[in-house]
């Protein structure tokens, strides 16, 4: 029998769990270095950043004990492309020996969830290469915005709701 996912926000970051989304992120990137292959020393300090960044919006996904993946959801991130603070995703990663089996899907709803009680507007990188990332993105209503390189920058913007104000409209998170 399959043990259930369980999304939850992370709340403590030590030397421990880093090196355990460090070995995530390592094993995410492993057929696409141009992403993410940097080394796990970069790894450590992005991390730390996200961390530091957005702690109310790093979210892990476990099955029992075992952290398998996980995202961090900005919502106080200030868009140069936007000209304002919209939400943002700095990071996406589901650890390969889990991939296929919904972890992606349940994550991004949390953090869909999440930045829509604070944003009408979220925006995420994600290599040009990484056309099934890109897909995934697709299917929950981003659209690509631009690119920078090897990076393609796509938007998603929150649904109002009809008949309701704008001030009513930013309240409403997408349903979870």
């Amino acid at each position: 029998m399959e043990e259930e996912v369980k999304i939850e926000k992370l709340e403590e970051f030590n030397q421990e769990v880093l090196e355990k989304l460090v070995d995530i992120y390592m094993r995410g990137y492993e057929d696409m270095p141009e992403y993410g292959g940097e080394g796990r020393r970069y790894a450590r300090r992005y991390l730390r950043w996200c961390w530091n960044k957005a702690k109310d919006g790093f979210f892990i996904a476990k099955i029992g004990d075992e952290i398998v993946g996980f995202i961090v959801c900005d919502k106080d991130w200030f868009s140069k492309y936007e000209g304002r603070v919209v939400g943002a995703i700095h990071e996406f990663v589901i650890d390969k020996r889990y991939q296929g089996k919904s972890i992606g899907k349940k994550l991004m709803e949390k953090c869909l969830c999440y930045l829509s009680k604070y944003n009408d507007k979220i925006e995420l990188w994600v290599g040009e290469k990484n056309k099934k990332a890109i897909k995934f993105y697709e299917k929950y209503g981003f659209r690509v915005a631009g690119q920078s390189g090897i990076w393609v920058r796509m938007v998603k913007d929150i649904q109002k709701e009809a008949g309701k104000s704008e001030k009513e409209n930013k309240k409403q998170p997408i349903p979870c």
